[in-house]
Order: structure tokens, then sequence, then C-alpha cells
């Protein structure tokens, strides 16, 4: 839903007005479909009643987003727990081997360009995902799914400076390492390993508050 997508990345910060004709017009379809996304946003808690025929995007604090980043850190953990004590599977460890192929030829080059963040959030989304997968845990999956509602708390959400590339290569080529590194524990069979690896992997975001706080209320 590109509506959540947006508020979750912080597009559309805490406090933005969100009306159903001015909305759909600016997403270019028919004003149903947002009435309908705005009803779903409004029960997952994203949006607040405004009026008769509007909303409001709820306001989260820099201490709401902490906690999520937190909460994910342990929920993926114990899927990378659970993935290393159940053992990678051909299709997992294959998929884990090209997410770990792609971040390398992105940084092999010692730089990056704006494009390049697109790409890693797409390499970085399916190593999750698969992970996740790996995991086997449907109320991981449920869990997850239901923290993510905060801005800036998914996997899918990440918060990047772009007039700062020299700052993201660093802080993401450190990630990927991250990624090296968990497959290792994963590959290996090495479960507390492997969660701790994936736990400190969701709270290096928080060593960039100055990202999160510029884009919260």
């Amino acid at each position: 839903m590109t509506l959540r997508q947006q508020i979750a990345s912080g597009e559309l910060p805490g406090g933005t007005r969100l009306a159903e004709i001015p909305t759909a017009q600016a997403l270019g379809v028919s004003r149903m479909p947002v009435r309908m996304a705005l009803r779903i946003l409004e029960q997952e808690g994203l949006l607040v009643r405004a009026g008769a025929r509007g909303y409001t995007v709820r306001s989260v604090t820099l201490d709401d987003i902490v906690a999520a980043v937190e909460v994910r850190g342990v929920l993926e953990g114990l899927a990378a727990l659970r993935a290393a004590e159940r053992g990678l599977d051909q299709v997992a460890d294959t998929a884990l081997r090209q997410c770990l192929a792609d971040g390398d030829a992105l940084f092999a080059k010692g730089h990056l360009i704006e494009g390049d963040i697109a790409a890693y959030e797409d390499m970085n989304i399916r190593f999750h995902e698969v992970l996740l997968a790996a995991g086997g845990s449907q109320a991981i999956r449920e869990a997850l799914m239901r923290n993510d509602h905060l801005p800036f708390a998914s996997v899918k959400a990440l918060a990047a400076d772009k007039n700062d590339l020299e700052r993201e290569f660093r802080r993401l080529n450190y990630a990927h390492m991250q990624h090296h590194a968990v497959y290792d524990a994963l590959a290996k069979g090495q479960g507390a390993r492997a969660e701790a690896l994936m736990r400190e992997h969701a709270n290096a975001t928080l060593a960039y508050t100055d990202l999160l706080s510029g884009l919260s209320s």
C-alpha cells in the first residue's frame, strides 16, 4: 500500500492532513480504494480522524521509533536463531548468497551514487525476507507486521541522507558486512551467534538517530 509506505518512510510525517479527494488525485486512482485504505490505516493506528472527512498522520516520538527498532531486532534475532537451528535449505542458501554477491558488487567501486540507495534497499529487503522465511514462524511474521506499522521500524523503510553519500557508503557497507556475518552463523548452525548478530544489525540503526529524528514528529 503506497500510503502505508509513505508514512513508514517519513515521506508523510506526523500531523500531515489526508483527505479522500486530493489523496486520490495525487495517487492517480479513484476515490473508493483511497477511502478503504484510509479506513484500514486508521484501524492500524497510523491515522487519526480529523473531522468528518479527513485524517491526520499519527505523530510518533523518537522514543517510539527506537523501541520499535529494538523490537524488530528481538524478533529478527529469534527468526535467525530458528533458521540456524533448522538449517538452511538449498533455496534459502542460494538466495542469501545472491544477496551477499549483489551487495558486494554494489560496494566494490568504493562509493555510492544516488541510485545505489534503492538497489541496496531492494537487496536488504530480500535478505531479511529470506531469513524470516527460513525461521519458519508465522507468529514472528505477524508480530513483525504489527511492529512495522510505526514509521522507520520496517526494514522496508530505509532512512538515508542522499546529500551525504560518503556517510551512507560507510553506514550501508558496515550493515552489509553484518549480512555476511549473519550468513556465516546461519550456514554453520550457530543459533545464539546468529540471534545476537541480527539484534545488533537492527540496533545499529540507532546510531543514526539524527536521520530518524529529522523525519519524526
